[in-house]
């Protein structure tokens, strides 16, 4: 585990919105620009909430099937040991790896509200999860492949293994951001230093737009402003 950030560096991250994020990361080239980030598998259900950032806390479950011999398959607290071995703010990273991904939720009001006692700030599955008002009415960050009316049969069968979310390999520990347009991890690297060249970024930008409004624009112009941005 890298050293973690400090809060006005997590705060500070969380102020980008997750295109600037990416296009900051882009600069740095540290992998390929179709790595890094989840596929439209997995949706933002709460678009409306601030940016999420946190270190992945990961497991895997299963709940298509039920148990032989048993009602009911033992209900594991142990991760709730491992979560709190892991840097805060922490977003739990849920692997459905069932026959039937996304049947049941292993995510609702219960459990987010045991997560936030817990120090987890989001959630990311490509299954299911549900309760969604109160989730939100938390403040609680939900990336899911679908919601479910039951748990069904969900249980956890493994903690702390590097997983894959819609395409996106996840390890314990890694950084991740996610808003209304998605999921991505944060190489840790270059973490701290991705406002500042966020923001010159995002001051390239605003000049091309900017340039764009003017009623003088002109072709010319506007290959100009690219030359000189390249520069």
């Amino acid at each position: 585990m890298k050293t973690s950030l400090i809060a006005e560096q997590i705060e500070a991250l969380r102020r980008l919105d997750a295109c600037t994020v990416a296009n900051t990361i882009e600069t740095f080239q540290l992998r390929l620009r179709n790595e890094g980030f989840a596929d439209s598998t997995i949706r933002c259900l709460f678009p409306r909430l601030r940016p999420m950032v946190g270190y992945a806390a990961t497991v895997q479950i299963r709940g298509a099937s039920p148990p032989t011999g048993a009602h009911t398959y033992l209900e594991r607290t142990d991760w709730w040991d491992y979560i709190q071995s892991i840097p805060a703010p922490r977003v739990v990273v849920v692997q459905d790896i069932s026959s039937r991904p996304g049947l049941g939720a292993l995510l609702g009001e219960v459990h987010v509200n045991i997560l936030r006692a817990l120090g987890c700030v989001g959630a990311v599955t490509n299954g299911a999860v549900r309760d969604l008002p109160a989730v939100e009415g938390l403040g609680f960050s939900f990336f899911a492949g679908n919601p479910s009316v039951s748990h069904s049969h969900v249980h956890i069968v493994e903690i702390g293994p590097p997983v894959k979310i819609g395409g996106l390999n996840i390890k314990s520990g890694d950084l991740l951001h996610g808003d209304l347009h998605g999921i991505q991890s944060i190489p840790q690297k270059i973490a701290a230093a991705l406002p500042v060249a966020a923001a010159q970024i995002t001051a390239q930008e605003r000049a091309l737009i900017a340039l764009c409004r003017l009623g003088d624009f002109s072709i010319p112009k506007l290959r100009a402003a690219l030359s000189n941005r390249r520069a």
